[in-house]
């Protein structure tokens, strides 16, 4: 079957559109660690079909965000992405949160209210902090798991449910099934594909863009004419441990921005507390292991703070470390680094 030139040009459209949506909706998770590159490629291939999924991470990390880029690129962009704080609601209320209730249902039941699940429908339930539900409210979850129905509170008529389910945790869940805290047949049917964000101190290449992205954003919101921030407050941030992760950093850049008197971010600016050191594992490695885990670890660290430090500049970087640009080119490789992540305006 032949096809025509409209055909052709309509497909090379909808190919662009496509394109364009996918970039739109991944560069709102900032970042060019290999980690972060890992996390869009994986989101692309989960937005594609329809299985449930299991967002972990610490707190701060970005799990929402993440949540909402796999729905906004599924088939199911043009409906409700319904986001519910597990932990911020009480246990005797969940149920009704969730599922609605019919009128009568109890005391003050004076009409019908639909429930998070009916507003999700033909869209997404995001699920966040999904560790800390009750074992009660875990039966009734799987239920609209396993038969994608539910029932309203005092309603004798089960309804259907036409939701993708998308939970986090900052917890191990897996951990908690072996607690008995956790139903494993929930777990197995919210597991379904996993997509972890790995902690801000473990990707720290990506601070300078998060940092320059919330400068422009802080800088516009309150009017201010901040343009960068200098290397020492750069290489200040990069020395932090971040426990709070991105959100910590994006509170801590709103406040250099509302405290400044100039045009760049200074470390006057800059509300850190002192880093708490945090216990070694205890248990134990072999020599051979713990030298090559300490020796990656420190060269990632020197290979970020020297090319922050020289924006980027190979030729600086390589003289002030005593090295040729081959031979920096090589440990930035290894470590899954790029020059172009470290150019902040300064």
């Amino acid at each position: 079957m032949k096809i025509t030139k409209d055909e052709e040009n309509n497909e090379h459209y909808r190919s662009v559109k496509e394109n364009l949506k996918k970039k739109s909706v991944l560069n709102r998770i900032l970042g060019k660690s290999r980690a972060i590159q890992d996390v869009h490629r994986k989101i692309e291939r989960i937005s594609t079909c329809d299985a449930n999924v299991l967002i972990s991470g610490e707190s701060g990390t970005g799990k929402e965000p993440a949540a909402r880029s796999i729905h906004y690129l599924s088939c199911r962009s043009g409906k409700p992405f319904v986001p519910v704080n597990c932990g911020a609601i009480p246990e005797n209320l969940f149920e009704n949160e969730l599922f609605g209730h019919v009128k009568g249902a109890f005391t003050d039941a004076g009409g019908q209210q639909n429930g998070l699940v009916k507003e999700a429908d033909g869209g997404t339930l995001f699920l966040d902090e999904i560790g800390v539900i009750s074992p009660y409210i875990q039966v009734k979850l799987l239920r609209l798991l396993q038969d994608k129905e539910y029932k309203p509170l005092g309603d004798s008529r089960h309804l259907s449910a036409d939701i993708r389910i998308i939970a986090a945790t900052n917890e191990n869940l897996l951990e908690l099934v072996k607690k008995g805290t956790f139903r494993e047949d929930l777990y197995y049917r919210l597991n379904i594909v996993t997509l972890n964000i790995l902690p801000l101190r473990e990707r720290k290449e990506d601070i300078p863009i998060l940092v320059n992205h919330f400068i422009t954003v802080y800088s516009l919101e309150y009017k201010k004419s901040v343009q960068g921030i200098s290397s020492e407050a750069m290489q200040q941030l990069l020395s932090y441990a971040w426990p709070g992760n991105i959100r910590e950093l994006e509170n801590k850049i709103q406040q250099a921005v509302v405290l400044t008197t100039g045009e760049l971010v200074t470390t006057r600016d800059l509300q850190l507390p002192k880093s708490e050191s945090k216990p070694q594992n205890n248990g134990f490695e072999s020599f051979d292991q713990a030298k090559k885990r300490i020796v990656s670890s420190f060269e990632k660290n020197y290979l970020i703070k020297l090319l922050t430090q020289f924006n980027g500049d190979m030729v600086r970087a390589a003289a002030r470390a005593g090295k040729s640009r081959t031979a920096l080119w090589n440990l930035l490789s290894k470590h899954h680094l790029h020059p172009s992540q470290f150019v902040h305006q300064s």
